[in-house]
């Protein structure tokens, strides 16, 4: 490995490979470009849609046309990472806009509708709670506030994570469980 090959660059080859791979028909090559990006894909369509069962019907519609359109990719134009996050956030996109539009009940009868807002007492607890969490947070030794951001929030795999931070997998697993343990100590304190 060069000094400029890092593990993310040889990763990102990697996957370039693989779809590269899959464009010709191989089963193996598409079934390993799954493994390594459904989670971050899964991530983008659930940020776009806002709905799981929606996301989850949105990235089972990118593999398809990520299998259609293999042969389309050119890793001199963009990387294969890039190239499948911008196919899965155009297709929650499509979704979105395929919705139907909400009908919006007539001015008058808006005294009549429920208020589902929280109350006061209830915004306020959920703002406790948040600002508890976020206190229990900050205990956590930074290393493990990374990998349960990364893990929780960005949609990252143990895999990814362990390749990101140069350490054994179960390594990875064992710091993220340790610290998810701190917090929930924390919050029941």
């Amino acid at each position: 490995m060069t000094p400029s090959d890092s593990p993310s660059t040889s990763a990102a080859s990697g996957l370039d490979a693989q779809l590269s791979r899959a464009a010709e028909g191989d089963r193996d090559a598409f079934e390993a470009v799954y493994r390594a990006s459904a989670s971050r894909l899964f991530g983008i369509c659930l940020r776009v849609l806002r709905d799981r069962e929606e996301a989850e019907d949105a990235l089972q519609e990118v593999y398809v046309r990520v299998w259609r359109k293999a042969g389309q990719f050119d890793a001199a134009r963009a990387g294969a990472a890039t190239w499948l996050a911008t196919i899965a956030r155009n297709t929650a996109i499509d979704r979105l806009r395929a919705r139907p539009q909400v009908q919006l009940a007539p001015v008058d009868l808006v005294e009549a509708m429920p208020d589902d807002a929280d109350t006061p007492v209830e915004a306020s607890a959920r703002a406790d709670d948040r600002a508890r969490l976020d206190a229990c947070f900050e205990t956590l030794e930074p290393r493990r506030r990374r990998l349960i951001r990364a893990a929780f929030f960005d949609g990252s795999t143990y895999e990814e994570l362990a390749r990101r931070a140069g350490s054994p997998l179960g390594t990875v697993k064992s710091w993220i469980r340790r610290g998810l343990l701190q917090l929930r100590v924390c919050l029941e304190q």
